[in-house]
């Protein structure tokens, strides 16, 4: 859900950026992965000249810029979100405005060092900014045109741009919560978030994709052309497969929200998670809803509910009820859309911190287990609920593998250059702790550089197929990273 602990910490209520229904149509069923894999197309390597790239030729290509190493401005434009990732060294940075520059990039640079694209730069890995290599920055091609019930977005978009023209037309698209989350990124991992219940993921609502492939043509990916890199763009994760420029979306007519919180005593979470899995397990699409366990005690439940709030109420007494254990503040507020999504905003400034995940696939049978992992006081653990909307859809419909799942567990750790690596320890044990109890999954929008099981975690028996997609459109591995997805 690209929710950042302050953003958390704001939905359950508490003063404090990698996520975030009555009226609205559900979403369409996008095309089933196809059941005898990619179909085929021509593609071949190519012989690539030795040496670095000609950075004066492409910087006179591109009408956004280039920024090299020692010229002004340069240690500003290279710094994603995370400032542990401060001390990468790209080669260049290019300055994207429009899909040719992207082509230009690819050509340049494709072979001859590492390219990544950045939309908001969250990445977890600090993977959008290489070392040595090419950062596509995308953050000029911002705009954002609602078309009736459509809305074309640039790829270097960030939320709170997103939900200031879509709240503004009176629509709906359900996304993240970080303000400066980028709209990229979000999708192509899948995009959780407040309203996901009632309106499916992100990715669900994707009707179409301009996307710069390996051999620098521009593409257009959507249910009838290019069907398979469209199903892959669907989930199988940000810096695969190509650049994406542009996204066409299906909207929804605005809803009404209710937001809540609830603080129980500290020390409670061992009694209220295993009622709050019960209890999610079986609400009605309208409602969504978080666990958070704070350093360890401090227990808070906060959500969204497309409805009125007597029904709300009734729905929040049964589930304290449920804990026998009782809460020790209760907050209900209706808000229009907009408001929702600036209430679940957090702080744009950027942080310093350590985080992987987990996924829940059904109710844990131990959840105090879960509990006695968050031992150590500078963790959170951050629980977000799945279902509804989201698991109408197979997991092979589209590269999003966890259609079924219960919720995802995100491992967060506030962390400084000086204390990382215990943080880092400390994180990896938490997650795999929670391998251990079942929560076998992962998220890749939490990509975890340390995770040893991270392509099947991310992609469960996806893999195959996304494999196969890279080794068509990708097959010399241009945009390659640590985690990425290799041609079969």
């Amino acid at each position: 859900m690209s929710l950042d602990r302050r953003s958390f910490l704001r939905v359950v209520g508490v003063s404090a950026a990698g996520a975030v229904a009555a009226a609205c149509s559900t979403p369409e069923s996008g095309p089933a992965a196809p059941t005898s894999g990619v179909t085929t197309a021509p593609s071949s390597s190519k012989v690539v000249p030795a040496g670095p790239p000609d950075w004066a030729a492409l910087k006179g290509r591109l009408s956004g810029g280039l920024v090299l190493p020692g010229e002004s401005g340069f240690d500003q434009v290279k710094r994603g979100f995370n400032t542990l990732y401060d001390g990468r060294k790209p080669a260049a940075v290019a300055q994207c405005a429009k899909p040719d520059d992207v082509r230009a990039c690819v050509e340049a640079a494709a072979g001859r060092v590492p390219v990544a694209a950045r939309s908001g730069g969250h990445s977890y890995a600090g993977y959008t900014t290489p070392d040595g290599g090419l950062v596509v920055d995308l953050a000029k091609m911002s705009q954002v045109d609602v078309q009736g019930d459509r809305v074309v977005i640039g790829a270097g978009a960030k939320l709170k741009d997103v939900y200031a023209a879509v709240g503004k037309a009176g629509r709906c698209l359900p996304a993240g919560s970080c303000p400066s989350v980028g709209i990229s990124g979000l999708t192509l991992g899948g995009g959780l978030g407040v309203l996901a219940r009632k309106y499916g993921l992100t990715c669900d609502h994707l009707v179409s994709a301009q996307v710069v492939t390996a051999d620098g043509q521009l593409r257009t990916a959507s249910a009838e052309s290019e069907p398979d890199l469209f199903w892959a763009l669907r989930g199988g994760g940000g810096g695969n497969f190509g650049i994406v420029t542009s996204f066409t979306f299906r909207t929804d007519p605005a809803p009404a929200v209710t937001v809540f919180s609830l603080h129980f005593p500290d020390g409670t979470a061992g009694v209220v998670l295993g009622p709050w899995q019960e209890w999610i397990a079986g609400a009605p699409p309208e409602l969504w809803s978080n666990f958070v366990l704070g350093g360890g005690s401090r227990v808070r439940v906060g959500g969204t509910f497309l409805g009125g709030t007597a029904q709300l109420g009734q729905l929040l007494d049964d589930f304290v009820a449920q804990t026998g254990t009782r809460q020790t503040s209760r907050m209900v507020k209706p808000m229009d859309y907009l408001g929702a999504m600036k209430y679940f905003s957090g702080s744009e400034n950027r942080q310093s911190f350590v985080a992987a995940s987990r996924v829940i696939g059904e109710p844990l049978a131990e959840p105090k287990k879960l509990v006695e992992l968050a031992k150590y006081p500078a963790i959170d653990l951050l629980i977000d609920s799945l279902g509804g909307e989201v698991a109408k859809l197979a997991p092979t419909d589209t590269a999003f593998w966890h259609r079924k799942a219960l919720a995802t567990v995100q491992v967060y750790s506030q962390a400084t250059a000086q204390n990382r690596q215990d943080a880092t320890k400390n994180v990896d044990a938490v997650v795999q702790g929670l391998a251990g109890i079942g929560a076998s999954g992962a998220y890749v929008n939490y990509i975890d550089p340390g995770l040893p099981d991270w392509m099947t975690a991310y992609y469960g028996d996806n893999v195959r197929k996304l494999r196969e997609v890279a080794k068509k459109y990708d097959p010399d591995k241009v945009f390659g990273f640590a985690q990425a997805i290799t041609p079969a």
